[in-house]
């Protein structure tokens, strides 16, 4: 099976610890980020999977290559020249997904212990255009589901920002982890250019089924000095 692991951002709310080395190399537990990601992924049989990268390219390729030399099978989907975020840079990496299989997206700054087997069994049981895995954490942006936790909306609690996209009397608020599950029928609603995958959700919601995975275990987001610390990061 195919995944994609988002690795190609700057790290900003990492400060000057990411001014020499990208995020996706951090070392926690004597291991980089991207290490983790791609053994996660490959531990579930996502093993064909496709990496970006933007910030420090050659810091990355280095890194890729020694993983590669450990018999895990990578490719990457160059963004040096342009960062496109997530949503952009999925429709970029398209090429790579042409076994009209559910494939895994991954964000390299996320440490979980998620059981992607039965978050993978969940997709294919409802065969939605996607499987987002949440959580009932605090956050300042939740996304909001209605019935049978269907993508309803989204909401910045800082901001007041709201935006519906199918009401329910009920909608709840689940924040999200990172790890989701896409079927290729989703390059259906992709175009070219810079977007994060938030907004591409939410847009396919009005139209089709996005579904949602309750997750309540191990999860870390390493993207802030804090976080990295609690996962046992190093820099």
């Amino acid at each position: 099976m195919k995944a994609m692991i988002f690795a190609a951002g700057k790290g900003t709310r990492l400060g000057k610890i990411t001014d020499k080395i990208p995020k996706a190399l951090l070392s926690i537990n004597g291991k980089s980020a991207l290490q983790i990601a791609v053994e996660k992924a490959a531990g579930y049989g996502f093993d064909d999977i496709i990496v970006n990268i933007h910030h420090h390219p050659d810091l990355m390729i280095k890194e890729i290559k020694k993983l590669r030399a450990e018999g895990f099978r990578i490719e990457v989907s160059d963004e040096t020249e342009n960062l496109l975020e997530t949503g952009g840079g999925l429709y970029k990496a398209r090429w790579f997904f042409n076994d009209n299989c559910p494939f895994l997206l991954y964000n390299v700054d996320i440490i979980s212990d998620l059981n992607l087997a039965s978050m993978y069994d969940f997709h294919s049981k409802y065969n939605p255009v996607a499987t987002l895995a949440v959580m009932k954490r605090k956050d300042n942006r939740y996304f909001m589901t209605g019935n049978n936790g269907i993508l309803g909306g989204w909401c910045n609690t800082e901001t007041g920002e709201e935006i519906i996209t199918v009401r329910s009397e009920k909608m709840e608020k689940v924040a999200f982890t990172g790890i989701h599950i896409a079927d290729p029928l989703i390059f259906n609603y992709m175009s070219e250019g810079v977007y994060s995958m938030t907004e591409l959700y939410l847009r396919i919601s009005a139209e089709k089924d996005i579904c949602t995975y309750l997750y309540d275990g191990l999860w870390h987001d390493i993207g802030t000095r804090e976080s990295l610390e609690a996962a046992g990061g190093r820099y």
